[in-house]
């Protein structure tokens, strides 16, 4: 029957390669003609605008989950010492393959709130280079603008992007399509740690050399998945008709000024004016998600790098997430 066609009680995917907020919006407005007596029918899709039922950081979702994965993975000492890096994450030299939505913002979280320096970006069209760190804000609107990265100000352009992805450097996020790292070139990859941004982007015959090489991979399924951990709290939303903060936002708010005027009558001090704007107000929805997705690729992490570092049998972080999503299938 047609209105079965999209039910509310499944997580539907969210937006892939090629859609939107919109088309996201037009599936959720069919959705709601077919079935207009229910009242769950913003549920049947996720990354929805806004104002059409959707969450606060959604878009920027997928790329916070890498930026989070990598926070995990630098406070794990032996994870560190086997991928032969060693903390801080600030000064790690980047290179990103595709500045789409993922590689954009995770490479523009990773620069300028971790001070890391991406120093190489690969599109369609070849790739820019810097040794000083690219700007990734002014790089993607000359993508937009141009529709490459050709021309970008500043940065040596190199034809051939895909000899990019064997450059040294530090941390090497593919971040956009499959198996543009394989087995006829993962054996000249120079990146200590990779981080699959993109689904599937290390084909099976090069992830069995780069783990022989001693080159860590952090696997798509626990990296990328920020978007769809970030898409279950729009679900949740949907079904339960109350944004994100409804709640406690006004009560912890009022709290923290009454810890903040305490604090003043005791030590004579003014409260700091650059701490006050995000004490002294309630958390917004997009605080709430940035802390669930923080929260969850923490926990998620911590169970990949147990398996590893405890099992023998179990070779890499892939197999170890693997692992656990069979067992919990099973």
């Amino acid at each position: 029957p047609r209105h079965n066609f999209l039910s509310p009680v499944q997580n539907l995917p969210a937006p892939d390669m090629g859609t939107d907020e919109t088309t996201m919006a037009w599936m959720a407005d069919d959705y709601r003609r077919w079935s207009p007596n229910d009242i769950n029918a913003l549920a049947c899709v996720t990354g929805k605008p806004l104002a059409a039922g959707g969450i606060e950081g959604r878009v920027e979702a997928t790329g916070r989950g890498v930026q989070y994965g990598l926070h995990e993975f630098f406070r794990h000492e032996k994870d560190l010492a086997r991928a032969a890096l060693a903390p801080p994450l600030a000064g790690k030299r980047l290179i990103i393959q595709g500045l789409g939505n993922v590689g954009y913002h995770a490479g523009k979280f990773l620069s300028d709130e971790d001070g890391c320096c991406v120093v190489g970006v690969i599109e369609r069209d070849g790739a820019v280079w810097s040794n000083d760190g690219l700007p990734i804000e002014q790089l993607k609107k000359h993508l937009v603008n141009t529709g490459g990265v050709k021309g970008f100000a500043g940065a040596e352009f190199v034809a051939d992007g895909a000899s990019v992805l064997v450059r040294e450097c530090d941390i090497l996020i593919p971040a956009a399509i499959e198996r543009v790292i394989h087995e006829f070139n993962a054996a000249r990859v120079r990146a200590k740690l990779v981080v699959e941004a993109a689904n599937g982007p290390t084909a099976f015959e090069a992830d069995e050399i780069l783990r022989d090489r001693g080159i860590v991979v952090l696997p798509d399924l626990y990296v990328n998945a920020g978007g769809v951990v970030v898409s279950y709290f729009e679900w949740v939303k949907n079904l339960t008709h109350i944004p994100f903060g409804l709640m406690e936002r006004r009560h912890h708010e009022a709290s923290h000024k009454i810890l903040a005027r305490s604090l003043e009558t005791m030590t004579g001090a003014s409260f700091p004016l650059e701490a006050a704007s995000s004490f002294l107000k309630g958390a917004r929805e997009i605080d709430l998600v940035r802390s669930g997705l923080d929260d969850i690729m923490r926990s998620a992490y911590g169970q990949i790098s147990a398996i590893w570092n405890v099992k023998s049998e179990i070779p890499d972080l892939r197999t170890a997430a693997y692992s656990i999503a069979i067992s919990r299938c099973a």
